[in-house]
């Protein structure tokens, strides 16, 4: 009977797919499409976050030229800031559970600046700027080990004055959502993605119309014109390091509303700051923004194929295969700098 059908059901294409398409996919299908929406809105929000702890380190490198091992730990040293402000300090009860967490984040970029600081004032300027002028490699061996050092001391303290116990910002945000059509947005993850595209935003008018950040772009060009220009080196260089580090550490408050943390959580979040500015472009900073955001795309739709255990593999698995043909980075180009 079929074989006498076939002739019949040729001239209507559309009704021969229908009839030979499995109904388990046809099912399927819908839902595939809802998983994907879900997905493609997580990994925007959650590219957002990333995209602006990659810029904070981005600048560092663009203007200083130092690789900093411990940024990770500097985004930790954020989290627990806007726990303990959100918690301790009473944020909570003074401003609500809802604008609470987003102030406590803010605050807590302040406060690693000073820390930043600090460690710029009395260890990195010994290894960077113009006290590495005419030394062998321009500091970079010692820059690395200290920044290593940095990130053992800040994993160690951090366990010994906060414990291992994993904290996190508990607020109604990370347990409401808003529909939008099949897609639920996470609150906490649509604030956080605002409040990260405005820093971000806000960081480059800053190094393009202001004269500060016009100085600091000149550093990161030409250090000998600079000086020659009237422009304190490294101090631009210490207000770098402070700014970047305090952008990360917004980014950690930030994150620390939808994700739980503990002294050693900057090692899950360094490789894919390196990563995203690697992918941008070095020294970018808006490459770096789109190189973060371009990590949480990737790293949420691999969950469509792949267990969530290999999310860190795809991710790699992207960025070889870019650097392979544009070893710029995706959105720099060769000469591309802050």
């Amino acid at each position: 009977m079929r074989g006498g059908r076939v002739a019949e059901d040729v001239p209507n294409i559309g009704a021969a797919r229908r009839r030979t398409t499995p109904p388990a996919l046809m099912t399927d299908l819908p839902l595939w499409l809802e998983n994907l929406l879900q997905t493609l809105a997580t990994g925007i929000l959650v590219g957002g976050t990333y995209a602006l702890m990659c810029v904070g380190l981005s600048l560092i490198f663009g203007v200083m030229r130092v690789i900093n091992f411990a940024q990770g730990d500097f985004l930790m040293l954020g989290m627990y800031a806007a726990f303990y402000l959100y918690t301790g300090v009473g944020l909570q009860a003074l401003m609500g559970p809802y604008i609470g967490p987003i102030v406590a984040a803010f605050l807590a970029g302040p406060i690693v600046f000073a820390i930043a600081w600090f460690l710029h004032r009395w260890l990195m300027s010994r290894v960077s700027g113009t006290a590495t002028q005419g030394v062998a490699g321009e500091g970079h061996h010692a820059q690395l080990i200290l920044t290593l050092g940095i990130a053992l001391v800040l994993q160690n303290g951090g366990l010994i004055v906060f414990g291992s116990m994993p904290q996190s910002i508990r607020s109604p945000l990370s347990k409401e959502a808003w529909e939008l059509g099949p897609v639920l947005l996470n609150k906490s993850r649509v604030v956080a993605f605002c409040v990260a595209v405005g820093v971000a935003l806000l960081l480059y008018f800053f190094m393009n119309r202001s004269v500060l950040g016009k100085a600091l772009r000149a550093a990161a060009d030409n250090a000998d014109a600079a000086i020659y220009m009237g422009i304190d080196v490294d101090r631009a260089h210490r207000l770098a390091f402070s700014i970047g580090i305090a952008l990360t550490a917004i980014a950690g408050g930030l994150v620390a509303m939808y994700y739980p943390f503990q002294p050693y959580v900057g090692l899950d979040f360094v490789i894919i700051m390196y990563t995203g500015v690697v992918l941008g472009g070095m020294g970018s900073i808006l490459g770096a923004f789109w190189g973060g955001m371009t990590i949480g795309l990737v790293q949420q739709l691999s969950t469509l194929i792949l267990p969530i255990q290999l999310q860190n593999t795809a991710i790699f698995v992207v960025f070889l295969v870019i650097v392979l043909f544009r070893p710029q980075g995706l959105f720099g180009r060769i000469t591309e700098r802050t």
